[in-house]
């Protein structure tokens, strides 16, 4: 991320560009980003990368309850000078954004995981890398180099796995271990059920898998000479559904790096995750992937946040974060940072890394630039008096005085 404001810097170099007659070759508009991307995948992938659970209900839902929510700017209070800087798990980031772990992103791109860390260190955004990556950790991690990163952790059945995961990412250099609990079996997902379409079952997203010892351990045969038996077995022990709250407690103590639980919707939820050793929350529904029906995330944000709040414990946020304003509305009703999913892998899908920078710088522009319009100068200071709740607006008007 450069020094300055961001916000101004971006405008400025897209509106001379434009003046030259050069068109931005990652579009500005989520929904031509969106579309875009799509257009150059195929339609298997494109439906995974896009789809959700059932009738997607809760995709639909992640993106509405913004709209509940309304900004109330405040001016003539000198926002000349921004500041976007937070502290999230003891560690300083240069911004409250965080690219959120998306497996298997071969599908989108040849180069996958590598590429986003190469746009992901020229944003400066911190990177969380899934379990299920199409590049290992290893090499995710020299890629980033000192840039943030923290490794989503999908527990297996095995818990060796589990463990062997967990001693690499340190040894890669990660900052924090993202424990996701919200997928103790699979969801219910039409699109890829119609297609009868499984990426792993093509060998997609096995890259920490097969270059690990303990995953190895578990095979007959090495994947190079039996591929299809390597991924049945991957299949086998993937998830583990009798996973409870001491098993949490047993992941607190392999590790001395930040333990964040993921997937949680439930106040109470996020209270045992602290009690059991956790440093931070991801308040999350899997961007509308699991549970069809279920709460928009950040309807659970507010009641999550007020239940923290007497503990030392962080607050992120994923699930509908498309724009700059959404992003302000989540850190205004609790969140001490956002977690950015599908518009950086459709960056990833139209140009590689540069795809990736590009809608991470353009994102980092449009908060820059909306927090300064609200009349707030640091985003680790927004508060909930950003906001107000549309439905109390005309019963209790003094509800944003």
């Amino acid at each position: 991320m450069s020094d300055g404001n961001i916000g101004e810097q971006r405008q400025r170099e897209i509106f001379i560009s434009g003046h030259a007659g050069v068109e931005p070759d990652v579009p500005i508009r989520f929904e031509a980003l969106e579309e875009a991307a799509l257009a150059v995948m195929d339609d298997a992938a494109a439906g995974y990368v896009v789809g959700g659970a059932g009738g997607e209900n809760t995709v639909g839902r992640n993106r509405h309850v913004f709209d509940r929510w309304r900004i109330v700017p405040r001016f003539l209070r000198d926002v000349g000078e921004r500041d976007l800087s937070v502290e999230v798990c003891g560690q300083e980031l240069p911004a409250p954004v965080m690219l959120a772990p998306i497996g298997i992103q071969s599908l989108a791109h040849e180069d996958a995981e590598v590429a986003t860390a190469a746009g992901a260190r020229e944003a400066g955004l911190p990177m969380v890398l899934s379990s299920v990556s199409s590049r290992t950790m290893e090499d995710v991690a020299d890629e980033l180099g000192d840039t943030p990163k923290w490794f989503q952790l999908y527990w297996s059945s095995e818990r060796s796995l589990a463990e062997s995961f967990v001693e690499r990412a340190e040894d890669a250099g990660f900052d924090a271990i993202v424990l996701t609990v919200d997928t103790p079996v699979p969801g219910w997902k039409e699109r890829d059920l119609s297609r009868g379409y499984v990426p792993q079952l093509e060998g997609e997203g096995m890259a920490n898998y097969f270059a690990d010892d303990a995953f190895l351990d578990l095979l007959d045969q090495p994947p190079a000479e039996n591929e299809f038996g390597a991924i049945q077995t991957f299949l086998d022990v993937f998830g583990d559904p009798t996973l409870t709250w001491d098993d949490l407690d047993w992941l607190r103590n392999q590790t001395d790096l930040p333990v964040v639980v993921k997937g949680l919707l439930h106040p109470a939820d996020a209270r045992r995750a602290v009690e059991h050793g956790a440093d931070g929350v991801v308040i999350s529904n899997h961007g509308g992937r699991q549970v069809d029906g279920a709460i928009g995330a950040l309807e659970a944000l507010p009641r999550i946040a007020a239940e923290l709040e007497d503990t030392d414990a962080d607050v992120l946020f994923d699930s509908g974060i498309r724009r700059g304003a959404e992003a302000l509305k989540a850190l205004a009703l609790g969140a001490d940072a956002v977690c950015l999913g599908r518009p950086y892998v459709y960056g990833l899908a139209i140009d590689g890394a540069d795809g990736v920078a590009a809608v991470c710088e353009n994102f980092l522009a449009d908060l820059d630039l909306t927090m300064g319009l609200t009349g707030r100068t640091s985003a680790a200071d927004v508060d909930r008096s950003l906001v107000v709740d549309e439905r109390q607006l005309f019963r209790t008007p003094e509800s944003y005085r």
